[in-house]
């Protein structure tokens, strides 16, 4: 069995992207490990979501990655997200994964929200 403990999502502007996922209700904590960069850091679970600056050699983020993160109370999260001016790209419906919406991150992400169970 294998479980994936680790995302790394690296931006030009970690203060904003942060922020922006603070409004899913991830939790941040900002520190660095030894002399590496200062980033944000996150537990979900057994999970560390981290957002660092974007390497010396990178222009820009990497805008193909998709992720997906259970909420509760999709429909109150989604008006939240629009009056930030979040852009949604699928408002939420019912599918037979369940109960979803999909918005854009910052950098351009796609993020799948699916309501919890």
């Amino acid at each position: 069995m294998i479980e994936i403990n680790l995302i790394v999502l690296r931006t030009s502007n970690p203060k904003d992207l942060a922020e922006f996922y603070s409004q899913l209700g991830i939790k941040f904590i900002y520190h660095q490990h030894g002399t590496g960069s200062w980033h944000y850091s996150s537990e979900i679970k057994k999970l560390v979501f981290e957002i660092y600056p974007l390497l010396k050699n990178q222009e820009e983020a990497d805008k193909s990655l998709r992720l997906g993160f259970e909420v509760q109370e999709l429909d109150a999260l989604i008006l939240k997200l629009k009056k930030k001016k979040v852009e949604i790209l699928r408002e939420p419906k019912e599918s037979e994964w369940g109960y979803f919406a999909i918005v854009k991150d910052l950098d351009g992400r796609k993020i799948e929200l699916k309501e919890s169970a």
